[in-house]
């Protein structure tokens, strides 16, 4: 069969987007994922996203994401705004307000249209952060993982070079988004050697689910550089659940303040958090182009 798609990022997180409302999909979405998402002989992202007609009744949509080796993933923060541009420009819903059903549950997204009427900037109600070690989940002991020791058992007998070239804190902050994600803190990110280092965190037993692992550096306690190795999709430009991740490991940890400049290698992204309640996060949704994935 073939399928309608359109092509959209978000600063720079890039996925192939399917209107679930209108197209025929395969059995095999993940065997979709893979081939449409490849950057060779695909269409070319970090995933898929489906949007979806909502299975709870206030919702306007559900979003589904699927990363570029076929996982499901349970939310995308940069996903979700493009998920919400979509929704609002192609006339699913179009009210200023929208909710977007995700694997972790109803979120509340604010639309910012232009003058045409489309819409550039959204503004997320991410919801609240998951702090507790066993829910993120991590195997680390202890009700909540701020600044625990990097846990690596080689890294820790015998550090390799890349911790002094970086300047790592060889500390550890993790957080739930509806996703797993570790937080570290270097002086330098651009000198991670994030092919290397991302995988072997990814992949680490601490981690029973995987883990997205991002690499920070503190301008000031309102801005921050990061990089960001995401599970089951590598390196990718941007990731927004991952963004608010650093907004939150930065209060818990004293590095940062409440309100959050982030840049990040496809963009900036705009944090806010509390120390309790829900993380909001601000940021550009665009349309890249449309096409029709063959039969």
């Amino acid at each position: 069969m073939a399928i309608r798609f359109t092509k959209m990022q978000g600063a720079g997180n890039d996925y192939v987007y399917v209107n679930a409302f209108m197209e025929g999909l395969p059995a095999d979405l993940p065997e979709l994922a893979r081939k449409i998402s490849d950057r060779n002989f695909g269409v070319g992202g970090d995933g898929m996203i489906l949007v979806c007609p909502p299975t709870e009744g206030n919702a306007d949509a559900r979003m589904r994401m699927f990363n570029n080796d076929g996982s499901e993933s349970e939310m995308c923060g940069n996903g979700i705004r493009c998920v919400a541009k979509y929704v609002y420009d192609h006339g699913i819903a179009q009210t200023d307000v929208l909710k977007i059903e995700t694997g972790r549950g109803v979120l509340t997204l604010q639309v910012y249209p232009n003058t045409a009427g489309k819409v550039e900037r959204v503004r997320v109600n991410m919801g609240e952060p998951i702090l507790e070690a066993s829910r993120i989940p991590t195997t680390l002991t202890g009700d909540r993982v701020v600044d625990g020791p990097l846990a690596i058992a080689d890294w820790l007998t015998n550090p390799p070079a890349w911790f002094t070239e970086c300047g790592l804190d060889p500390r550890m902050t993790c957080v739930s988004m509806g996703n797993p994600h570790v937080v570290l803190y270097c002086h330098d990110v651009s000198r991670v050697p994030l092919t290397m280092v991302g995988p072997i965190l990814e992949n680490a037993p601490l981690f029973p689910r995987r883990i997205n692992v991002h690499f920070v550096q503190v301008h000031s306690d309102s801005e921050v550089t990061m990089r960001t190795w995401e599970r089951g999709s590598g390196i990718t430009l941007a990731c927004g659940t991952g963004a608010c991740s650093v907004a939150v490991a930065g209060v818990l940890s004293g590095r940062t303040g409440h309100v959050l400049l982030a840049h990040l290698p496809g963009g900036d992204l705009q944090l806010e958090w509390e120390s309790q309640g829900p993380v909001f996060m601000t940021g550009p949704a665009t349309e890249v182009f449309e096409g029709v994935w063959p039969d």
